[in-house]
């Protein structure tokens, strides 16, 4: 076997996450629309970036932001997952790159960032109902709405990921078609000019950034379910270069239409505003379309977040990062443990407001986002050789110049937090840096079964006598 500075590598690219083969695995395009909901889920949400620096702002947003931020998250995505298609995704990537504790520290921050995340579609889906069904708005029924909610959509990914990524296709289609309509009805009352209007002096930066933000990350959320997808090497980085493009249209489209047809108040620009648009540009029968197809829209956005978050749950306990018990898969192979504790936060979470949780997701995603790009450079630079079925084509000059724009960004939409956020975000990180060591601590004590999975290669060949070499 290879070593490299005192450390074992193995090859990465021929291997499998561990799994029951009749399981079935997801193909291409269920796994472009599992991309497109755990990125975007098409225009809802995106209305605050109106709100906040007006119709050319927002537009000359969603066309740069996705080159600063988009397209090198999904190629660093689909250099990683390929090399490493296993149900831990970035948290196996950072593993190898910086060790284990700050692998754990990875998963954390990213756990918790997609619970916050999960959080919120409950929140977007009444806000959408809620205009018409106001009993919605708050209270009672608006508890009883959430929690039915959360207890179906969990159902549905207990049922396995195959059926969560072809309901995705479905749900996709339904929650796109309006806005296509939408458009063609409102051609005659487009005006041009509108798109062109701005105020740098009234932007709300804060709620601008985290609002595009918001709306373009998330693109290594499925690194997680890379182990269940067929021929990973092939099919990750086309679903996420077929994915790229269908949220960047699915965001331009609509604002376009809503911007340009409809005189511009920007305090009526909010999360919902859309189907109002809708009622204004086509009648009652558009906005109620609207309204539906943003249901179906948090439906699916929460189904691909939650099997994102609970695979990895599952991974880093394969990996022996946490208890043996997240490892539990159901009879339809999806992990029981890790669907139960992410659907538990999401009702933990599910009273704060729009703005708080994404801000506060948008916080923790920053920090893991920076030891993703660190892991990304650190690979390219000791094992330039590996086995990577896809590579991003630059060289290790190339490698971090990539990484030097969003780095920029993250510091930059780090710098507007607010105090409240930087103290709630802050303390979840410090609470990770203290569970690793005390987990560990746990094992080694025998008061809690941790375990890793032999089928998994050793990153750092701690236990391993003879393995492949990771360099080619």
């Amino acid at each position: 076997m290879g070593e490299c500075n005192g450390d074992r590598y193995v090859s990465v690219g021929e291997v499998d996450s561990p799994r029951v083969d009749n399981f079935k695995k997801v193909s291409l395009l269920p796994l472009v629309f599992l991309i497109f909901y755990e990125v975007s889920g098409g225009p809802f949400g995106v209305e605050d970036s109106v709100q906040a620096a007006g119709p050319l702002l927002a537009l000359l947003g969603f066309l740069v932001f996705p080159l600063i931020w988009s397209v090198p998250e999904a190629l660093i995505t689909a250099e990683m997952g390929t090399m490493f298609p296993e149900a831990g995704g970035y948290v196996v990537w950072v593993s190898s790159a910086l060790g284990p504790y700050w692998g754990f520290q990875q998963g954390w921050m990213k756990w918790l960032s997609g619970v916050i995340d999960n959080a919120l579609y409950p929140v977007l889906f009444l806000d959408y109902l809620k205009s018409g069904i106001p009993a919605l708005g708050g209270g009672l029924p608006r508890i009883i709405a959430v929690l039915v909610l959360t207890l179906v959509l969990t159902y549905m990914n207990y049922r396995g990921l195959a059926i969560v990524g072809w309901a995705a296709v479905l749900l996709g289609v339904f929650s796109l078609t309006p806005f296509v309509v939408m458009g063609l009805v409102a051609i005659p009352k487009l005006q041009p000019s509108r798109w062109l209007v701005v105020n740098l002096h009234s932007v709300d930066w804060n709620l601008y950034l985290n609002t595009l933000f918001w709306n373009l990350n998330y693109w290594d959320s499925i690194s997680t379910l890379a182990g269940e997808v067929e021929n990973p090497k092939k099919t990750l980085p086309k679903a996420l270069f077929c994915a790229l493009i269908l949220v960047v249209v699915g965001y331009l489209f609509p604002l376009l239409t809503g911007t340009g047809a409809v005189p511009l108040n920007r305090e009526l620009w909010t999360d919902g505003y859309f189907s109002d648009i809708a009622k204004i540009i086509g009648g009652v029968w558009l906005r109620w379309w609207i309204q539906g197809a943003a249901a179906m829209s948090n439906m699916g956005m929460f189904v691909a977040e939650m099997s994102s978050d609970s695979f990895q749950l599952l991974g880093m306990a394969e990996r022996g990062m946490l208890p043996e018990f997240f490892a539990k898969r159901s009879r339809y192979g999806t992990p029981v443990i890790g669907i139960l504790f992410s659907a538990s936060g999401v009702l933990f979470l599910s009273w704060l407001s729009f703005q708080e949780i994404v801000a506060a997701e948008n916080f923790l995603y920053c920090f893991g986002m920076i030891l993703e790009f660190l892991s990304f450079i650190r690979l390219r630079v000791k094992y330039p050789a590996a086995s990577r079925p896809y590579k991003i084509p630059v060289g290790t000059v190339g490698a971090i110049l990539l990484c030097i724009p969003p780095t920029i960004l993250i510091c930059t939409v780090l710098a507007f937090s607010t105090l409240k956020v930087v103290v709630v975000s802050g303390g979840a990180i410090m609470i990770g840096l203290v569970m690793q060591p005390c987990l560990m601590h746990a094992e080694k004590k025998k008061w809690i079964k941790f375990s890793t999975s032999t089928d998994l290669p050793d990153l750092h060949g701690a236990n391993q006598g003879s393995v492949n070499s990771l360099v080619d």
